[in-house]
C-alpha cells in the first residue's frame, strides 16, 4: 500500500488505491492492491521487483517486497504482480484458508 502511495504522489491526474479480497478456489484468500501510479515496464522490475535490496525509489532500500514475500511464503502462500495496461501495477498475493477454524 505505501509503495502505491509512493508511485501515485508524484502522478498528475486520477489517483485510486484500490483492495481486494475475495476466496480464490475455495482453498485460499487472494488479496489484490491495485493503483494508478507509475507502473512496472515488462521485463524491467517485474523480473526483480521481489529481490532482495532490489528498488525502483531512490531512496529505497530494496528489502519491503522482499520481506513481504517471505512472510507469505512461511504461510504458505505465493505473491505476484501484473503491469495493469499502463496505468500502475496489481499486486496480488494468496494465503490458505484455515479450513479447521469454526466459520
Amino acid at each position: 500500500i505505501t509503495n502505491a502511495i509512493d508511485s501515485m504522489a508524484t502522478k498528475n491526474g486520477e489517483r485510486v488505491l484500490s483492495i481486494r479480497s475475495e476466496v480464490h478456489h475455495s482453498r485460499y484468500v487472494m488479496v489484490s492492491v491495485e493503483d494508478t501510479g507509475e507502473g512496472l515496464e515488462p521485463g524491467g522490475a517485474v523480473d526483480r521487483i521481489f529481490n532482495p535490496m532490489f528498488t525502483t525509489k531512490t531512496d529505497g532500500m530494496g528489502m519491503g517486497l522482499s520481506i513481504c514475500r517471505s512472510i507469505i511464503e512461511a504461510h504458505e502462500g505465493q505473491v505476484w504482480v501484473t503491469a495493469d495496461k499502463g496505468r500502475g501495477a496489481i499486486f496480488h498475493f494468496t494465503v490458505p484458508v484455515d479450513s479447521d477454524s469454526p466459520s
